[in-house]
């Protein structure tokens, strides 16, 4: 079961013309933890990836998923995460032994960040890329909200002690638009949030956070919802995939004992292909050289 601290708070300063994002994450992010042994480092930027990933899927009118990705050719190769419209998370980071104890993204060799948002509902895909130019992932996205959307962001990430939190605000398009709006209500806002201690993000309630810092403001909550770990694989978009692959390379990775194995790393589910289910995978496709498969 998840829980009800799994859950993102959309809300409007009012008096500042701010919007914002509230995410805190306990079940889902322990879920994502738990699929592998990280070390402290890249379990924390995972943590800060995932609840990061959840909290910009909720500026946005989200019809299918948005992901995060981060590759190097260094120690942390790969990270991972995504956020469908379902409120379903999943995320995951692939390293080397010798990674550091702490993680400067902007020394990774040849480190490459991607936004990428998959519209369900159209099929099309957008894609963003981040320069990696800073040390901290929140300073990455704001420059990214900067560059790509023309839009000063104030983001604050946090993972510790089994909890991750994001908290995104920005400012409203003509805020205001009618003369009412508090002209210093950005620089105001962006002061107090950095006030907010990483301890306070992650373990007071919403309400307490946003109490805590914007009692002046008129807060309102514009919408929420609950968050949750949810893995989108499946028994055939694993045969998607070893169809894809083609005759060759999946016959390849048939084992001694007949069968294909395949393990989702998002969520450890395996599945079993035999040889007569591969051949169903992959009928109509060209024989490889030397296969046994008879028709």
């Amino acid at each position: 079961m998840h829980s009800p601290s799994d859950q993102l708070h959309r809300f409007l300063l009012e008096r500042a013309g701010v919007s914002g994002v509230l995410v805190q994450l306990q079940d889902a992010w322990q879920e994502v933890a738990s699929r592998s042994d990280y070390p402290a480092t890249v379990a924390s930027l995972l943590g800060q990836a995932l609840a990061a990933t959840a909290a910009l899927a909720g500026t946005i009118k989200l019809s299918g998923a948005l992901s995060l990705q981060l590759r190097s050719n260094d120690a942390l190769s790969l990270l991972y995460t995504e956020c469908n419209d379902g409120g379903r998370l999943r995320g995951l980071a692939q390293w080397r032994e010798d990674i550091a104890e702490r993680i400067d993204l902007a020394d990774l060799d040849q480190p490459l960040l991607a936004i990428t948002i998959d519209n369900s509902a159209t099929g099309q895909r957008h894609q963003g890329l981040v320069p990696v130019e800073h040390g901290s992932l929140s300073h990455l996205l704001e420059s990214y909200f900067e560059r790509s959307e023309q839009l000063p962001s104030r983001i604050q990430l946090a993972c510790a002690g089994g909890r991750a939190a994001a908290l995104i605000l920005q400012p409203l398009a003509q805020a205001g638009g009618n003369g009412e709006t508090d002209p210093d209500g950005w620089n105001r806002v962006r002061h107090l949030a950095a006030t907010l201690s990483e301890a306070e993000l992650l373990q007071l309630t919403p309400e307490q956070v946003l109490l805590r810092l914007f009692h002046e403001e008129n807060v309102q909550i514009t919408g929420q919802r609950e968050l949750h770990f949810g893995c989108q694989c499946s028994r055939e978009r694993v045969a998607a995939v070893l169809r894809n692959l083609g005759r060759v390379e999946s016959e390849a990775a048939v084992q001694p004992d007949g069968r294909i194995e395949v393990t989702c790393e998002f969520c450890n589910t395996r599945y079993h292909f035999d040889r007569i289910d591969l051949e169903q995978v992959l009928r109509d496709l060209p024989e490889a050289p030397g296969s046994e498969s008879t028709h």
